[in-house]
């Protein structure tokens, strides 16, 4: 079970549905980075400098 937000009325749940407004939830936690993404495509990022 993952903690889910609302973006409407920003309450905290467990539920997919918000029990206050009844609108869909999101994930609560970030998206994970991955500092191998940043490596692979580094070479083109320091070419557009």
């Amino acid at each position: 079970m993952l903690l889910m937000k609302c973006s409407k009325c920003k309450i905290y749940t467990l539920n997919k549905t918000c029990p206050v407004c009844k609108t869909k939830t999101m994930s609560a936690h970030p998206l994970k980075f991955s500092i191998e993404k940043e490596k692979k495509y580094g070479k083109y990022r320091r070419i557009s400098k």
